[in-house]
């Protein structure tokens, strides 16, 4: 016969095992708890007695008191975070883990006094003092030059936060993509130049003269003209750029698991592409390339009167 778990009822009287009861139910969920978890795990507890077993468990810095949508939520502390935070007060606490919940995009000062309804001049010296401790720090975001997001001091920002490899200094670095530019096309078309001097069949010939992002990649990495380490997906942004100019076209073909570039069995493959004809003077026009075009028209939204790319077409 099946053994039967019967749930052991939790002891309301004893504040104890209130307490062991709730930071149950935050290692059931790890994200956090609001008081309606508490109220329906156990129904007979009164407000008072709830109350008093969160404050406990709050002074005793073992669940952190965080806001969101729904209201108030209680998640379990982290003990290295509680080392960290030592000898902080509660308001300092709040801020550094909204701070920690945004991860390595940050967050704003403005949303962080959304979350933790904080007085922006009490939030400012918080994060003054959490500077001075090295525990958070500011970086610049691409997104807003002007504005500053904090993170934890360890983090590595995120790509969104600064640019990536395309900036520096919040600067976007035009003439370092075109060099990256012309440098990955002009090894597409070396590729392709060889293909045809092998003198095999048109087919044989096309197909040799793919290259994978990876190829590129160890190409542009061993020419050593970038100051910063580039990643594949660096590398097919540029040749993303390629295609839309007409210069590149890609074909994705299966690959084996674990193939070097390959990402969830396929693999893209690249080559360079030389026009037949040049274009028809309308195919030049911003109008013979605009994805909006069927949406143009005078009067609504998108209208050739407003068109920036038709005003800097004719200023040329």
């Amino acid at each position: 016969m099946a053994e039967v778990k019967v749930k052991k009822e939790t002891n309301l009287s004893d504040p104890v095992e209130v307490e062991n009861r709730i930071k149950e139910l935050c290692h059931q969920f790890p994200q956090g708890i609001t008081d309606q978890v508490i109220q329906n795990d156990m129904p007979h507890l009164e407000p008072q007695q709830r109350a008093m077993a969160i404050n406990k468990l709050l002074s005793l810095g073992q669940l952190d008191l965080l806001r969101n949508s729904a209201g108030l939520l209680y998640r379990l502390k982290d003990s290295q975070s509680t080392s960290k935070m030592k000898g902080s007060d509660n308001q300092e606490k709040l801020v550094y883990q909204i701070i920690e919940d945004a991860g390595n995009k940050g967050i704003w000062s403005r949303d962080i006094r959304f979350k933790s309804n904080l007085p922006l001049t009490e939030i400012n010296k918080i994060l003054k003092n959490l500077e001075s401790k090295k525990l958070i720090k500011a970086v610049k975001s691409v997104a807003a030059s002007k504005k500053k997001v904090y993170m934890l001091y360890n983090l590595q920002p995120d790509r969104s936060v600064t640019g990536g490899a395309w900036y520096s200094d919040q600067d976007f670095e035009s003439e370092f993509v075109e060099v990256l530019n012309q440098q990955c096309f002009k090894f597409l078309q070396s590729k392709a130049e060889a293909a045809r001097d092998n003198k095999q069949s048109p087919m044989v010939q096309r197909n040799s003269s793919f290259a994978t992002s990876h190829e590129v990649w160890k190409y542009i990495c061993e020419l050593g003209i970038s100051k910063v380490d580039l990643s594949m997906d660096d590398i097919e942004t540029i040749l993303n750029t390629l295609i839309y100019d007409g210069k590149v076209e890609m074909t994705v073909i299966a690959a084996k698991e674990g193939t070097v570039g390959s990402v969830d069995g396929q693999m893209k493959l690249y080559r360079g592409v030389n026009t037949i004809i040049q274009p028809t003077g309308l195919v030049k026009t911003p109008c013979g390339l605009c994805p909006v075009f069927d949406d143009c028209h005078e009067g609504g939204e998108i209208s050739p009167s407003n068109c920036i790319y038709m005003s800097e077409w004719l200023d040329f």
